[in-house]
């Protein structure tokens, strides 16, 4: 069986018809929907790119992997997806983005040379590269966000379009009625069609990769992890996905001017910096939220067009298909844009999965409630290649049994995301020490706890108050439920997710291993041990 996993970048879990919103039709993410298993309850252990993407490729907290941040490279230690299933004897390909940092000076000191079959595994997350490119081709006096190859740039020049950078100047701009760009940037100009063709735009660009690796011959099963950039910003999207939609299409904001009302200091930082000010408004949500839905809906296009191409081609009978993001977008909800704290906005993503094999058939079409944290997909793809889970290295549990209709007993009391703030303008703000940027999320059912170093804790009633509008996390009544958190991030925290390289069950055969090895700590004279013990330490010498 291959495996197909894709991830699109900041689409909110309610930004899909299966999921419940009013106005966005998706019906190929439907389709999916009604082949597999929705998952409801989704978390990403972090609510921004990098480190989110990290625990997904190793299947590993934040809090073990280190990569908290984006630009924090991915120590050259940590054992991947591609590490795994390349010992299960798959391979592990990447169409997209991963946003990984590769460790340099890692790579120098083990002298590892990027070039090299092991380099560049180590430099891609794991993966062997058909194509890479983050999508993210910034360009600013300090040079551009992105750096190295630039694949799409490469394909943009190649169809005539002009200029260093045509990713900014027509993928990601529009046309003003002078013939100068309307950048995308510029939240103002998201109405405006893209300046490009809609078979260049970037969506539709890596669905034809992903085909082409596809159509490939291959030696080995595969996984084929198709990270599309979009609909991540810059809001502006070619024609004629810019105006399907428009303000009457639009959900009204969930905040509260409760929230605003003697809010969380870290809260409160967010909310006042560029873009919660931004996003409070409505003229730029009015802007915004339609450029976005069309991106969505030229996603979702694009997956059909993946569907039919996967049911053509008979690959669709014997590969898996996982849909999914690596965080949402606030969209204006809780006074905020981007994504970065904890609501269900920013930290609860979309998660669907298509098992093609029989054992699966009686869950087709159904939701899964349980609590699902994203590193179990990991798990998940190890089993899926037939692999025993190396649960002392990989922290997420498979999610098999859900889709061949069983609960395992002893599943998860709880989600945990974490965030690390200490690189923002906030954490300038409140004079936050760097080892102290850093936001804990856990969350059940009923209550969502966040543990801010030197700040009250956060905390929301899921039950009684499902939008969080109401930060209870200061009230001397939900003290206990303040402690039973607590206690749940103190044991979490106390996990031995570093000792990676001893397996538990080989842990279990070294308890008896002093005797057998001839290491007799203890014993005072030769009868105190069985005979066999101590053979080689009686009679003459030299013997």
């Amino acid at each position: 069986m291959n495996i197909l996993f894709i991830m699109y970048d900041q689409l909110r879990f309610d930004y899909l018809s299966c999921a419940g919103h009013p106005h966005l039709k998706t019906p190929n993410m439907d389709r999916l929907a009604a082949m597999g298993v929705r998952f409801s309850r989704a978390y990403v252990q972090s609510p921004v790119c990098g480190s989110s993407r990290m625990s997904f490729y190793t299947g590993r907290y934040v809090h073990s992997h280190g990569a908290s941040y984006n630009g924090f490279p991915l120590k050259v230690g940590e054992i991947t997806l591609g590490d795994h299933l390349r010992k299960a004897g798959m391979d592990a390909v990447l169409v997209g983005k991963t946003h990984m940092r590769v460790d340099e000076d890692g790579m120098e000191r083990l002298g590892l040379a990027r070039e090299s079959i092991i380099g560049a595994r180590v430099s891609e997350c794991g993966f062997d590269v058909h194509v890479r490119d983050d999508g993210l081709w910034a360009q600013g006096p300090a040079g551009f966000y992105d750096k190295g190859r630039q694949p799409y740039n490469e394909y943009l020049k190649s169809r005539g379009y002009a200029g260093e950078n045509p990713w900014h100047d027509f993928a990601n701009s529009g046309v003003e009625d002078t013939g100068d760009m309307a950048s995308g940037w510029f939240m103002a100009n998201a109405g405006k069609p893209a300046n490009i063709a809609e078979e260049d735009s970037e969506t539709p660009w890596l669905t034809r990769e992903a085909q082409a690796f596809i159509c490939a011959d291959h030696d080995r099963p595969w996984l084929c992890h198709l990270s599309y950039i979009k609909p991540h910003w810059p809001y502006i999207v070619p024609a004629p996905y810019h105006n399907m939609f428009g303000a009457d299409d639009i959900v009204p904001a969930v905040r509260s001017e409760l929230e605003r009302q003697d809010p969380h200091p870290v809260y409160r930082a967010f909310m006042d910096n560029q873009i919660g000010r931004a996003f409070s408004r409505d003229e730029v949500r009015e802007a915004v939220i339609p450029a976005y839905m069309g991106l969505i809906k030229q996603c979702d296009d694009q997956l059909g067009k993946l569907l039919d191409f996967l049911q053509e081609s008979g690959r669709l009978k014997d590969t898996m298909i996982v849909l999914t993001s690596d965080h949402g977008d606030y969209l204006g909800d809780h006074w905020l844009g981007e994504k970065d704290l904890f609501h269900e906005q920013s930290v609860k993503v979309p998660l669907i999965v298509y098992d093609p094999r029989q054992a699966a058939n009686g869950t087709r079409g159904t939701v899964c409630d349980e609590l699902v944290e994203t590193i179990d997909l990991a798990a998940t793809f190890i089993e899926a290649a037939g692999a025993t889970v190396p649960d002392h290295i990989v922290e997420g549990r498979s999610l098999m049994p859900f889709l061949h209709g069983e609960t395992p007993a002893d599943w998860r009391e709880f989600a945990v995301s974490e965030y690390d703030y200490s690189v923002s303008p906030m954490a300038r703000e409140l004079d936050v020490a760097p080892e102290a940027g850093r936001l804990f999320m856990i969350a059940d059912k009923e209550w969502k706890f966040v543990h801010a170093p030197g700040f009250r804790p956060m905390l929301f009633d899921l039950q009684n108050d499902p939008q969080e509008l109401r930060d209870v996390g200061g009230n001397p009544e939900y003290a206990y439920i303040v402690t039973m958190m607590e206690e749940r991030l103190s044991a979490w925290a106390l996990r031995p997710s570093q000792r990676t390289t001893v397996a538990k069950d080989r842990i279990v055969g070294m308890r008896s291993g002093g005797p057998e090895t001839g290491v007799l700590i203890g014993v005072y004279e030769a009868d105190d041990v069985p005979a066999r013990y101590s053979e080689n330490y009686r009679g003459k010498p030299g013997r």
